[in-house]
């Protein structure tokens, strides 16, 4: 690193003990969340290691902080790594030390002189009922800080389902007014959705990344969620897809077939309408995820999953496949033509964005600009955050 010796991110890696062997490790790991080839890893390490320090500003709104959780479990790298060697987080109510008037002055002051040059988290939903009067901090309601900090922001993550679509607060009949920020704030430009409950750790991490490495947002979908985390069906990657396919399913729980490790589409799961990358990343540092574990997905990165995919252990209507004199191979064709047929442009998209990423990439670095994301609605979807 000769060429960048006395750069922020190498004085910080040596006064952490991460060596230079661990941080390209680090970089190929994120290259592989990205679905970028292996090869671009080095170009990822110089691009982030010639990038100013970020500067983040994370808010928190209705939440339980999952998402803060998940943050603080992370282990490619560590929180602590990402606090000290990759971002400045100016403000975390949960993780600074300051509190109160301090606090609240820390993030006015960053809003201020900071202006354009940071990027603002918001962990989540914002209700706008009663004038906001369900969420307030230091006296200030949650739709007028969020607008504030948002407004002024460089970009903006919503962290988890609540702040993405407005998650369990928003639920029918929503008493709060609950919203998510694409709709508290309408007309951000630079906004991207991280949906579930929580948000993988692995996503935002590699998100960061992303943005440090090309100076802009990632492709996006048409509710502005990174495609190379939400470009596929949990269903396409899932472990248990064979036996989908095979009609073979869980009938009822403890049974052979589930201990089996049989498709759990009968016992509710939304894998085939639920776009996510949690069979390739999983959780717990790649441990397992529910599919995994026994347990079927519930749809939880879906807007409206709360109204939309429930009772969750019963199996989604209008999927042929159960019906009386119905074979084995109508249950596993019918259900596949039912289920693609609706995303079928959404694989597409994400190839042509991303070989245009990797083409950028192979060029190389790649003077720094605005960022800018690619416009939310080529594939033709709303571009609001719920449905």
């Amino acid at each position: 690193m000769s060429d960048l010796q006395g750069s922020w991110l190498e004085r910080e890696l040596e006064s952490h003990g991460v060596s230079r062997r661990e941080f390209l490790q680090f970089c190929a790991a994120m290259t592989s969340v990205l679905a970028l080839p292996d090869s671009l890893a080095a170009a990822v390490a110089q691009a982030v290691e010639r990038t100013p320090k970020p500067i983040l500003v994370w808010l928190e709104f209705q939440d339980c902080a999952g998402n803060t959780e998940s943050f603080l479990r992370a282990s490619r790298p560590t929180a602590a790594e990402i606090v000290l060697d990759t971002l400045s987080v100016d403000y975390h109510e949960t993780i600074m030390a300051a509190a109160g008037h301090q606090a609240e002055a820390a993030l006015t002051k960053t809003v201020a002189e900071k202006s354009g040059g940071y990027i603002a988290v918001v962990e989540g939903s914002i209700p706008t009922a009663a004038g906001g009067a369900y969420c307030t901090i230091g006296g200030r309601a949650a739709i007028d800080i969020a607008r504030e900090v948002c407004g002024k922001a460089a970009a903006t993550i919503a962290i988890g389902t609540c702040a993405a679509f407005g998650g369990l607060p928003a639920a029918s009949p929503n008493p709060t007014g609950a919203l998510g920020v694409a709709d508290a704030v309408p007309g951000l430009k630079n906004l991207i959705n991280l949906p579930a409950c929580p948000a993988n750790v692995e996503n935002l991490t590699a998100l960061v990344v992303y943005y440090l490495a090309f100076k802009r947002l990632p492709p996006l979908d048409a509710y502005h969620r990174p495609l190379f985390a939400y470009g596929k069906a949990i269903h396409d990657n899932c472990e248990r897809r064979a036996h989908f396919d095979a009609g073979q399913y869980v009938e009822q729980w403890g049974d052979e077939g589930h201990r089996t490790g049989y498709c759990l589409y009968k016992m509710g799961c939304k894998g085939p309408v639920t776009y996510q990358n949690c069979p390739n990343v999983r959780w717990n540092g790649g441990t397992n995820w529910p599919i995994g574990c026994g347990h079927p997905c519930i749809g939880c990165a879906e807007p409206d999953f709360w109204d939309k995919m429930t009772p969750f252990y019963r199996h989604l209507p209008g999927i042929p496949g159960f019906g009386i004199g119905t074979t084995v191979d109508q249950v596993g064709v019918g259900a596949v033509i039912a289920v693609g047929a609706a995303f079928a442009g959404h694989g597409v998209i994400s190839m042509i964005r991303r070989r245009s990423d990797i083409e950028r990439m192979q060029r190389g670095p790649q003077p720094a600009g605005p960022a800018a994301g690619t416009p939310p609605d080529e594939t033709g979807g709303a571009k609001g955050g719920r449905s």
